[in-house]
C-alpha cells in the first residue's frame, strides 16, 4: 500500500507512506521510486530507524531503536553503522567513538555502567586493541591492549600519588601429561595475562607509544 506524491513516471517521488508486504512501515522522502532523503522505517518486531536514508540504504545521519532497547545514534553508511556514533546497550553500557562496517573501529570511548570504570582508546573490528587508558574509580591503567586484554608494558595510576609500572606477559599454556584413555581433547581456555612488576614511581608523564620508541 502507498499513499503520496508521484513522478511523471508513476514512480514514488516526493513524501509518501507505504505499507510493505512484511509489516513493516515508512513515512518520509522517496526519490524515483526509491527511499531517498528523510524518512522513519518502523519494524514489525518493534524496532524503528528515523533518519536519512539513500536509495533504499540508510546513508547519512539516523537513530536506531533496537527491539532490546539498545539504540544507535549517529553516522551510517550503505545500512551499516559507519563514521562516528553512540550506541546505548540494553545492559546500560555505553560506546561513543568510531565506527567501521557494524563495528566499533577506530578511537573510542566504552563505559561499563555496573562499575563506573570506562575504556578510552583503539578498537578493531569491534575489539579493544591498541593504545588505550582504563579508568576505574580510584585508579587507573595506560598501555596496550591485544585481543581485548592487556599485554605488554605500561603502568597503573594511582590517585594516591604514584604509579606503578610493569608489563602484563601472556602464560605459557602447559599441556597436561596425556592420560592412557585420551577422551576428546577441548580446546584449552585462553590464560588470563599476568602483571608483573617492575617498579613503583612517583607520578611521572608517559604514553604508550613510548613502548615503540624502547622496544628492541
Amino acid at each position: 500500500e502507498y499513499e503520496g506524491n508521484r513522478n511523471s513516471e508513476g514512480q514514488r517521488h516526493g513524501f509518501g507512506k507505504a505499507r510493505l508486504p512484511n509489516g513493516d512501515t515508512y513515512e518520509g522522502e522517496y526519490e524515483c521510486g526509491l527511499r531517498s532523503g528523510h524518512g522513519t522505517y518502523r519494524f514489525r518486531n518493534g524496532a524503528l530507524y528515523t533518519g536519512d536514508y539513500l536509495r533504499n540504504k540508510k546513508h547519512g545521519k539516523g537513530v536506531f531503536f533496537y527491539p532490546d532497547g539498545s539504540k544507535y545514534a549517529g553516522d551510517w553508511m550503505h545500512d551499516q553503522r559507519q563514521g562516528y556514533g553512540e550506541y546505548l546497550y540494553a545492559n546500560g553500557d555505553t560506546y561513543t567513538g568510531e565506527w567501521a562496517n557494524n563495528k566499533r573501529h577506530g578511537q573510542g570511548t566504552y563505559v561499563y555502567k555496573d562499575t563506573g570504570s570506562k575504556y578510552v582508546g583503539c578498537w578493531v573490528n569491534g575489539i579493544q586493541n591498541g593504545p588505550a587508558e582504563l579508568i576505574h574509580l580510584n585508579h587507573r591503567f595506560k598501555g596496550r591492549f591485544l585481543n581485548g586484554k592487556p599485554l605488554g608494558r605500561g603502568k597503573f595510576i594511582f590517585d594516591i600519588g604514584c604509579e606503578q609500572h610493569g608489563e602484563y606477559i601472556q602464560p605459557v599454556q602447559v599441556k597436561e601429561i596425556e592420560k592412557e584413555e585420551e577422551d576428546e581433547e577441548e580446546p584449552p581456555l585462553p590464560l588470563e595475562p599476568i602483571w608483573k612488576v617492575s617498579e613503583i614511581t612517583k607520578l611521572t608523564a608517559w604514553s604508550p607509544h613510548d613502548e615503540e620508541v624502547l622496544a628492541p
